[in-house]
């Protein structure tokens, strides 16, 4: 099965590996690859994507089963930043930019999911008790919204999975990986939608979302 994780952290924000052990972490794991996307705001992630591209060219010339993607996660930002950055961050070679959604455990300001979804990030994390309204929005905007195995942020899980399923929007579903033990087997991550509510035809879905997801930002 082809799985690839859209939403990781290294030692470029609070993550605790390097890219690299990060990258073999997963693929002994069993994935097929990852996206590298540290927490960033105005005041690094210039820094973030500058790095992580040089790694991302020299570690995928040389490895020919695993590959990687690299972005940013857009972190606490004021929303009204969010439209600003993601362009910016595009500009700067971001594959992918996820915004942190407002999730039930942490102060995220209100207004960080809809700026999100205005801005049409690639994925919106965890993105908490969000409305039927942006639900809707997200699915015309092409966003993608989060199922995710992390503590805490899958609270409201459920929540998310019943209104994307009730109107068609995609989701992902990503470990968001900040130290090991923080990836799921495959088997754990099918059980993590199961419990969300998905039945198998829906969790096929949502393993091809990942991967139709990361294979456009790694040949695009």
């Amino acid at each position: 099965m082809f799985y690839a994780d859209l939403h990781t952290h290294t030692t470029f924000s609070d993550g605790v590996l390097i890219p690299a052990e990060s990258a073999r972490r997963a693929k002994t794991v069993g994935y097929s690859g990852i996206a590298i996307t540290d927490h960033a705001d105005s005041s690094n992630f210039q820094l973030i994507i500058s790095n992580l591209l040089k790694f991302k060219e020299e570690f995928n010339s040389f490895s020919e089963d695993f590959k990687v993607i690299i972005g940013v996660e857009l972190t606490h930002v004021l929303p009204s930043q969010i439209e600003k950055l993601t362009f910016l961050s595009r500009k700067e070679g971001a594959d992918i930019v996820v915004v942190h959604g407002e999730t039930i455990v942490e102060p995220v300001e209100e207004g960080t999911n809809a700026a999100a979804i205005d801005a049409c990030v690639d994925v919106l994390a965890h993105p908490g008790l969000i409305s039927d309204e942006l639900v809707k929005k997200a699915k015309d905007n092409n966003v993608y919204l989060e199922i995710t195995t992390r503590k805490g942020h899958s609270l409201t899980n459920a929540h998310v999975a019943r209104l994307a399923l009730k109107y068609g929007t995609n989701l992902v579903i990503n470990n968001d990986f900040h130290a090991p033990g923080d990836y799921f087997s495959l088997k754990m991550i099918e059980n993590c939608l199961k419990g969300a509510g998905l039945d198998e035809e829906h969790i096929k879905t949502v393993f091809e979302n990942n991967k139709k997801l990361f294979m456009n930002k790694l040949e695009g």
